[in-house]
This record gives C-alpha cells, sequence and structure tokens, in this order.
C-alpha cells in the first residue's frame, strides 16, 4: 500500500470515530443534501407515472425504473458534487435493505411454493454452475486467479457486495476490485432495461421471468426495477430468488476461507461475521414473510407498510442511479469487460436452461 493510500484510510478511520461520537441529528447532516435530491427525483419519478397512467391509458416506465434513470442522468450529466454522494448512497444501501424487509408482507407463499423445492436446487445450481464457469472464463482470458474468481463471484451471487466479502479472503488488491465491480453498475441498468424482451423471445411466464430476474440481475435494487413493473408476481419471485442468492455468500465465504487458510493465502485480520450468512434484511424479509401468511398482519396495517416499501424502493433506485458511473467503461480492460460479460450471460444461459430441465412453470 502506497503511503499516500495509507494516509487516505486513516483520515476515512479518524473521521469514522469523530462522527460515531457525534449527537445523531449532527451525524446525519452530511447525508441530508443527498437525501433531499434522492427525494426530489423520486418525486419526479412518480408524477412522470402519473402522467402516463393519465395520457396514455397505462404506465410503460414505472416510477421505480424512473427514478434509476433519472439518477443516471443526474449523476453523468450534471455531476453532484461531494455532499450528494453520502445521502445517495445512504438510500441506495440502508434505505433499500428496509424496504426489501417491508416486501417480505407483499410476499404470498402459497405463488412461491408453485414449484417446491425445485426453485431451490435452480438456485443453488445456478450459482456453483456460474462460479465455475465464470472463473474458468476468466483463467482462459488471462485473468489472475484472484481476479477471475472476484469477478464470477460478482456475476453468480450479488455483485458488489459479494466481490466486497470475498476480496479481504484472498487477499485481493484495490485495483482488483475496482476492475471487478467497475461494470456491474452499468450492466445492472442495461439489465433493466432490456431483460424483460426475454419474455416473448423465450415464451417465458411471470413466474420464470421472476426467477430469470432473481438469477441474471447484480444487485437487488436492479431486481426490482427489473421484475415489479412486469407483474407483481415477478417481483415476488425475483426478490425471493435473489435474496436466496445472497443468503449463498455467507457458504462461499466460508469455503474460500478454508481454502486460502490451507494453502495459506487469508487475507490477515479477515473474520466472517453472522450478518455475512444472514443480513438483517433478509431475515426482516423472512420475519414479515411468515406473519403475513399465518395471518397475522391485518390488512389495515399491511397495505399503508406496503405502500411505505414501495416508496422507499423507489427513493433507493434514485440512489443507485447517483451511484452509476458511465465513465467507468473506459478504466476497464477488454479482458476483465469482456469476462464480466460471458459469465452475465452464462448465468442467463444457466438459469432459462435450468428452468427447462426442472420444469419450472410456476
Amino acid at each position: 500500500m502506497s503511503a499516500q493510500a495509507g494516509a487516505s484510510d486513516n483520515v476515512t478511520v479518524v473521521r469514522g470515530a469523530v462522527l460515531a461520537r457525534l449527537p445523531w441529528y449532527l451525524r446525519i447532516m452530511p447525508l441530508l443534501p443527498g437525501l433531499l435530491l434522492v427525494v426530489a427525483l423520486g418525486l419526479v419519478a412518480q408524477a412522470l407515472a402519473a402522467v402516463q397512467q393519465a395520457t396514455l391509458g397505462r404506465i410503460w416506465l414505472e416510477a421505480l425504473v424512473l427514478a434509476l434513470l433519472l439518477g443516471v442522468i443526474v449523476r453523468n450529466l450534471i455531476p453532484p458534487g461531494m455532499t450528494f454522494d453520502a445521502g445517495a448512497a445512504y438510500a441506495g444501501k440502508q434505505v433499500l435493505e428496509l424496504a426489501v424487509a417491508l416486501l417480505g408482507l407483499s410476499v404470498d407463499v402459497t405463488a412461491l411454493a408453485a414449484s417446491g423445492p425445485r426453485l431451490a436446487i435452480l438456485i443453488v445450481a445456478g450459482v456453483v454452475a456460474v462460479l465455475i464457469l465464470g472463473f474458468l472464463v476468466g483463467r482462459l482470458l488471462g485473468l489472475g486467479p484472484r481476479l477471475a474468481l472476484l469477478v464470477a463471484t460478482g456475476n453468480a451471487i450479488c455483485g458488489n457486495s459479494a466481490i466486497a466479502a470475498v476480496a479481504p479472503v484472498i487477499k485481493a488488491d484495490k485495483s482488483e476490485v475496482a476492475a471487478s465491480i467497475a461494470l456491474t453498475a452499468v450492466l445492472g441498468v442495461t439489465l433493466v432495461l432490456t431483460l424483460p424482451l426475454l419474455i416473448p423471445l423465450l415464451s417465458l411466464s411471470n413466474y420464470q421471468y421472476g426467477v430469470v430476474a432473481g438469477m441474471g440481475v447484480y444487485a437487488v435494487p436492479q431486481v426490482l426495477a427489473a421484475a415489479f413493473p412486469v407483474s407483481e408476481l415477478s417481483g415476488e419471485i425475483a426478490t425471493t430468488v435473489k435474496l436466496g442468492r445472497v443468503m449463498l455468500l455467507g457458504p462461499l465465504v466460508l469455503v474460500v476461507g478454508l481454502v486460502t487458510a490451507m494453502l495459506g493465502t487469508r487475507g490477515e485480520g479477515t473474520r466472517l461475521r453472522w450478518t455475512t450468512f444472514l443480513p438483517w434484511f433478509v431475515l426482516g424479509f423472512l420475519v414479515l414473510v411468515a406473519l403475513r401468511n399465518v395471518g397475522l398482519v391485518p390488512e389495515m396495517v399491511g397495505a399503508p407498510v406496503r405502500a411505505l416499501g414501495t416508496w422507499l424502493t423507489v427513493l433507493a433506485m434514485a440512489g443507485l442511479g447517483l451511484g452509476v458511473r458511465l465513465a467507468v467503461i473506459r478504466t476497464v480492460g477488454a479482458r476483465v469487460g469482456f469476462a464480466v460479460i460471458v459469465s452475465l450471460v452464462l448465468m442467463l444461459a444457466v438459469t432459462v436452461a435450468l428452468i427447462r430441465v426442472l420444469a419450472i412453470k410456476g
């Protein structure tokens, strides 16, 4: 690590320690500019959706997608200063996690159980297959073993979060991590806009499309934006499948940690936490699914909470869009970019093949 990078890390640690000692109302001050921008973009997105309904008789681009696109436009055409970044990042992570947890009140277990254990088999088989195939593709393209593993992990499980979790375990350096995540945001937005085209091309049902979206799209908010505009069922299935992939991150990190420890290459000071195996929002989602489906949540409570979850999701989309920098495409090497794209295509192909083989119809 360079002296400059070390000094930057030290400044970040000191700044975080100082902020932690401040009262809560002072700690949120740096977030306000970005959060206010996110709220403004969310309101504009909902207004544009309402205009479509009034003038066209239907909504062609849902508020979720519009908020994402508006965030991307603002970030790249009118780049906000650093004062916006903290609040936008908060909306794209913490606000999103709360929104995902609240989505549990919308899930009908009867619909999810239509394919029985076959859906769980598809998730595990798809992730394992893409991990192996993605790693092999990376190595064939000349990527180092650590970088190839990071690219395969990001595509197989959950993009940046998976890469960030695995990187310290295998002692990946910052340049490898940056190269691995550089394309995920841009490709994720592209998938949100183009993935529904697979429905007529492959004759997918709403249930099957939800499986494809949940397996193929990187980040949770991108999954929501790609699936819910198609149908409520697609969104519910996609969310559940995606969270199933997220839950496989813990076992993957554990296996990678054990292997690298045996090889003597594990990163120093690396510790596995329970949140790696079961993030709080996944647990919250599962709890609310259970409460809703055993009848413990009355509709007078469930309806407004679901509406809140939808609004928070729109805000998260705007925050996610504000984090997408189109210029990063120029910084990614051709081999890394090709490996990421091939791994993504493999995930979609493997998912569709498993849907056919396992006869998942929904």
